[in-house]
């Protein structure tokens, strides 16, 4: 009864529908062995290093890269406007590419403005550029050498030609969401080519098209999640990793969520009821939204809750709220893991979150980069 192929554009039903009868008939799958993990992370270890950052490359599209020079106002409204989370930081002085503007640089700005007692206005916004904030952030992280000197974070790219495998280790071993595919091998002394921002969910993707007619060379798709050391849970639910599951209240504050975003070093948190039941989730990249018509010039960290925060980065007309489900992924512990990997190869989605089947009770969450860490070993 499990399926033997597995397609990464699986869709057409709501993101808080869960299957609640996928095993109601299907005869039980014995645990997994060790040899079956060994052979199925071999495999996909061997297809990673044989193929490289070009194929991530699709027939046509954009990649939006920013001036340093820049005010950090503009380039709040810039991935806003074009609905990305992370973009390349080009600098036209030395000619390169040399760091990326991310979410978290604003969470962190709003953050540093909120500590020293000032509202966030939109005329500090106008001044501040790029290249001043990255100067800023290297002071506020102290990142210090043996000689006291605060020193940059050096700018993590890839090459064309560079194997899957690495550009996943890179991404996983920096702790980032995207790696730029950066063309630097013109000998005309032309600049350096952006190609791509590469991603664990289209290398996922790849590993989808390839093994999607003989995935039963992977045996360890066809068990569910709960029997592997993946993922982030609640206690007494399945193995944990050692890290609490961060879940909020939607009365919590925006100040609250942005802490425990950086703080907990996780990309989005769960909003649950008192019953710990899943009504949304904030995320990282939400942080963006307060950039639709300049509500970042009204807020006050404290005074703003992360209901009234997901409200202001929704469009008046939108039906959907708490409750809603098109935010929300949703897994159960009992799906097996290709159908996990199956709705993390799609587009725009980086975690599940586990919910317990009718109560939606939330049981933990699952990343890209959980899986790539398991998948990798």
């Amino acid at each position: 009864m499990v399926p033997t192929s597995f397609s990464p554009e699986t869709s057409g039903r709501s993101n808080m529908d869960v299957d609640t009868d996928v095993f109601t008939h299907v005869e039980a799958v014995p645990r997994f062995s060790q040899a079956d993990l060994d052979i199925s992370r071999h495999r996909i270890s061997m297809f990673l290093s044989r193929h490289t950052a070009y194929e991530l490359l699709p027939e046509s599209g954009k990649v939006i890269a920013l001036d340093v020079n820049l005010p950090v106002k503009q380039a709040f409204h810039i991935l806003h406007e074009q609905g990305v989370p992370v973009a390349p930081l080009w600098d036209f002085g030395k000619g390169q590419f040399v760091g990326v503007l991310s979410a978290l640089d604003f969470i962190l700005i709003l953050k540093e403005l909120g500590n020293h007692g000032s509202n966030l206005t939109e005329e500090q916004l106008e001044t501040h550029t790029i290249a001043a904030w990255k100067e800023a952030k290297l002071r506020l992280n102290r990142q210090l050498d043996g000689n006291g000197r605060c020193y940059p974070r050096r700018l993590v790219s890839a090459g064309p030609y560079d194997s899957l495998k690495e550009v996943a280790l890179g991404i996983l071993q920096n702790k980032v969401a995207t790696i730029p595919i950066v063309d630097s091998s013109s000998q005309d002394g032309s600049l350096p080519q952006l190609l791509h921002l590469a991603s664990l969910s289209g290398i996922l993707k790849c590993i989808c098209r390839h093994f999607r007619h003989s995935s039963s060379s992977l045996p360890i798709l066809q068990h569910p999640i709960s029997e592997f050391p993946i993922g982030t849970w609640v206690p007494n639910i399945a193995e944990p990793n050692g890290r609490p599951l961060a879940m909020l209240r939607p009365n919590s504050s925006l100040a609250d969520a942005l802490s425990l975003l950086v703080q907990a070093e996780v990309s989005s948190i769960p909003i649950v009821d008192e019953n710990d039941s899943l009504l949304d989730i904030y995320s990282r990249s939400d942080i963006t939204a307060l950039a639709r018509d300049k509500a970042y010039t009204q807020i006050h960290l404290d005074g703003l809750s992360i209901y009234q925060t997901l409200q202001l980065g929704r469009d008046a007309n939108s039906p959907y709220g708490f409750l809603s489900g098109q935010r929300c992924q949703m897994c159960l512990r009992s799906d097996p893991l290709h159908k996990v990997i199956e709705r993390l190869a799609n587009p725009g989605v980086r975690r599940l979150v586990i919910v317990e089947a009718g109560s939606k009770r939330v049981e933990g969450i699952i990343s890209l980069s959980d899986v790539f860490r398991f998948l990798l070993g």
